[in-house]
């Protein structure tokens, strides 16, 4: 009777509670989003499935010395698994376009302000709600903004990890309803006219400007911004190894293996790794929901701040910039530079479409001005609020 009243406090039938039931219905839903909808698939599917084995009754893998936890801790907190998929993404990643069109980068940094914006946004919402947030965990709330899930997961693990799985969480639900919000705010501040500017073809590029750009790129940002060097120095030692031909031979198999390999592994392990921090205390609860809402609010301002630079470009520059572009600014690659893309070529002359409206390349490189700017955003609030 003694070993079957052991066997009977051992099974997870005795460890049943609501939260728990709760949360691997969260993991559930997760899991029907990457598998149904196909949205970010690889990781939600991962991050989904690690939420429901972190809260199985009686489960311990997320606890000290499990499973997850210990890949959470060797690779999220030394900042492992970040690092390597920007390497990865370094070298799929083409900059032409933002190197074609330099100017950009403004799109891509005016499109930050919802960061920063939504950070001091945080800091007074939730005072109102009586549990008021320190300033760091603001600002890992405003890197919502950002739209660069690897960025934003290394920020929060330095800055406020306990707010780490509601924030990947609304993350990812304010970039499913993008398509829904975005279009609106993009018709709001662009005229008819402006919608239908017609961009010029982007120049060609030589060799060496491509293979500049990304150790221009890292200098000046490394020599300022230390502390987002494992993010953004692999980005550009990725894209440089692209760039360079040094390893011409053997570069397609590497571009090969780090989209069909690299990339899906790694991103794997990081849900895997991410949804072990999902906990029911925070997810169910009006912080939860005041964080989900600051992160539409945080990608409508970058969409906002980046189509207004868009249209000071476009009138300082001849009326040759589509402001629309400045909405591909958030990071959400690709999906803000297509929705860019599909509302410059519904621009209409008397009803009928107009095909020869085609944005996806220079959206792209903002796209791409996007992500660097967010990293750029990081390194700031890091130096400022690390260790305080």
């Amino acid at each position: 009777m003694e070993s079957l009243t052991h066997f009977w406090l051992t099974t997870g039938l005795t460890h049943i509670t609501w939260e728990a039931i709760a949360m691997m219905g969260v993991g559930g839903v997760l899991l029907y989003m990457a598998i149904a909808r196909e949205f970010e698939p690889i990781f939600l599917f991962s991050l989904g499935f690690s939420a429901i084995l972190s809260h199985m009754p009686g489960s311990t893998m997320a606890q000290p010395g499990g499973l997850l936890y210990l890949l959470y801790e060797v690779g999220v907190e030394s900042g492992l698994f970040p690092a390597l998929i920007f390497l990865g993404l370094g070298m799929l990643a083409d900059f032409g376009p933002l190197i074609a069109m330099p100017s950009l980068l403004f799109v891509g940094a005016a499109a930050q302000t919802g960061i920063f914006v939504t950070l001091l946004i945080a800091l007074v919402v939730s005072g109102w709600l009586g549990s008021p947030l320190d300033l760091a965990s603001a600002a890992v709330v405003g890197m919502i903004g950002g739209a660069n899930p690897p960025n934003m997961i290394f920020c929060a693990d330095r800055l406020a990890p306990d707010l780490l799985g509601t924030i990947v969480v609304a993350l990812y639900a304010s970039m499913a309803l993008l398509h829904l919000f975005q279009p609106p705010v993009m018709r709001l501040l662009t005229t008819e006219q402006e919608r239908r500017v017609v961009m010029e073809p982007m120049r060609a590029l030589s060799r060496w400007e491509r293979v500049l750009f990304p150790l221009v790129l890292l200098l000046p940002c490394l020599l300022l911004l230390p502390a987002i060097a494992p993010l953004l120095g692999l980005l550009a030692f990725g894209n440089l190894l692209r760039e360079s031909g040094v390893l011409e031979r053997i570069m397609i198999g590497l571009s090969s293996t780090a989209q069909t390999r690299l990339l899906p592994i790694i991103t794997l392990l990081f849900g895997l790794a991410v949804g072990g921090k999902l906990s029911a205390d925070r997810f169910f609860s009006l912080e939860s929901v005041a964080i989900f809402l600051a992160g539409v609010v945080a990608l409508s301002l970058g969409s906002v701040g980046g189509i207004l630079m868009a249209k000071w470009l476009y009138h300082n520059g001849n009326g040759k910039v589509n402001p629309l572009i400045g909405a591909a600014g958030v990071a959400v690659v690709p999906l803000a530079a297509r929705i860019a893309n599909k509302l410059a070529a519904e621009a209409s002359f008397g009803g009928k479409e107009t095909p020869n409206i085609f944005l996806l390349g220079h959206a792209m490189g903002a796209n791409v001005a996007g992500v660097i700017g967010s990293m750029v955003a990081a390194g700031i609030l890091l130096t400022v609020l690390d260790g305080r």
